[in-house]
């Protein structure tokens, strides 16, 4: 597309087959990839250049904002405006069994209780389950609720229905602002889970009702949406197990199919690991274009302000000791895997194979041994580090002395990177 004035046919055929090849990858079903490279095609062709932009640059703009759109259901991105819900109100959660869903109920109440506690405020909040089926599934989410520091409710009845009511009274007469109810599910659909299901909703009349779906299953969770909306409706969906391969691809294709807003996205197994579905982000992750926002937000949910001004000042200094090495890897190490985070970085979420993903996670962890097995005042000059100070780490922290010399390296090359942020921030001027 170099040096041309408008977008033909002939100069986009090659990004659109990146795009297809794109969508594809991230497990869309074909028909659904052929549909939306038409409607591109056909809003790129002949399109004037704006006279800020090449040509190559509006392509991949009319692209983004395309899957934005679509991804949006045409409605404007709602980033930074968390969402909340209508209070007091019941909340049943349905999906196949494997899905993540009586995790992803705790994690609910947790980001909705982080949300208040913003605000100075703390929610009512009851888990409870009619899931007498999966052996101990009651008991996981009793678990869950304390982990998460909410109230829960065993019902005395074991009839779903009938337990379901039970629960629903006691929010009632406790004055319950959110009361999120798990249900039952199999690892297929069918017609006996559905018609349970269909009664619970029809006794419990919940105000929301969350479809649950696995993002792993791809091209098949189409299916099973399909299948739980026709039986017992839906007002939204939640996916799952985000921070795998897919890349979004499952909330691209349910979007086409069901039309229907997507609320959450898991994105590890932590309690704090889930995200509000915003689709500017997940169209640039489609994309490969990584996740910066999400990845700040992340770093600051997972960092203490008094490390952040910590690390602030280091880089401002432009010189890092080790113990500010090993603060990095702690901070990085809370984050998540280095699958999830690198997942954020444009370019880098699908390079990476998950063999140097996992030998990198060994690595971290040994170079945090290694500085752990250091005195403070060698962790403050690592100049101080001879022969025989190394032979006392390297047994302390049961490696070989090759290896503190590798952990050296790594950090003299994160110091040229801080000198180097000095330089073009200027001191301050990096922060504001």
């Amino acid at each position: 597309m170099t040096g041309k004035s408008h977008l033909s046919e002939q100069n986009i055929q090659e990004a659109l087959a990146s795009v297809r090849v794109a969508l594809l990858e991230a497990d869309v079903p074909v028909h659904v990839a052929d549909s939306f490279i038409e409607q591109v095609k056909a809003e790129a062709l002949g399109k004037k250049v704006l006279t800020s932009l090449k040509p190559a640059d509006q392509f991949i703009k009319i692209v983004y904002d395309s899957l934005t759109a679509f991804l949006s259901g045409g409605q404007p991105a709602a980033a930074g405006t968390p969402f909340s819900f209508q209070l007091p109100a019941t909340v049943m959660l349905f999906g196949l069994q494997g899905s993540g869903k009586t995790t992803t109920i705790a994690k609910m109440a947790r980001y909705i209780q982080k949300q208040a506690e913003k605000r100075g405020k703390k929610r009512q909040i009851l888990l409870a389950s009619v899931d007498f089926y999966r052996p101990a599934a009651v008991d996981q989410l009793e678990i869950l609720a304390q982990q998460v520091g909410v109230l829960f409710y065993r019902a005395t009845q074991k009839d779903p229905v009938k337990a379901a009511l039970e629960i629903q009274a006691y929010a009632k007469t406790n004055s319950i602002e959110l009361l999120f109810l798990d249900t039952a599910g199999r690892f297929h659909v069918d017609g006996a889970m559905l018609d349970e299901l269909k009664q619970l909703a029809q006794a419990v009349q919940p105000r929301y009702k969350i479809m649950v779906l696995d993002a792993m299953t791809g091209q098949e969770s189409l299916r099973v949406a399909q299948a739980f909306d026709q039986a017992v409706g839906y007002q939204y969906a939640l996916l799952t197990k985000m921070d795998s391969e897919v890349r979004g691809g499952a909330a691209f294709s349910f979007r086409y199919a069901q039309k229907k807003p997507i609320l959450f996205v898991g994105s590890g197994e932590k309690i704090d690991d889930l995200e509000q579905f915003y689709p500017e982000r997940v169209a640039s992750t489609i994309l490969g274009m990584g996740d910066v926002v999400s990845l700040a937000e992340r770093a600051q949910a997972c960092t203490k302000q008094s490390e952040q001004e910590a690390m602030e000042k280091a880089l401002q200094r432009g010189h890092l000791t080790l113990q500010d090495f090993a603060n990095q890897l702690g901070m990085l190490d809370r984050m998540g895997s280095l699958s999830q985070v690198m997942r954020y970085v444009p370019g880098l979420g699908t390079q990476l194979s998950p063999q140097m993903l996992s030998d990198g996670e060994v690595t971290m962890k040994r170079f945090r041994a290694i500085i752990g097995s250091m005195t403070p005042k060698e962790r403050n000059d690592h100049t101080l580090l001879n022969g025989a100070r190394k032979n006392r780490i390297a047994k302390g922290a049961g490696v070989q002395v090759n290896e503190i010399n590798r952990l050296l390296e790594r950090f003299e090359e994160s110091q040229q990177y801080v000198k180097l942020f000095k330089k073009i921030g200027r001191g301050n001027r990096l922060f504001r």
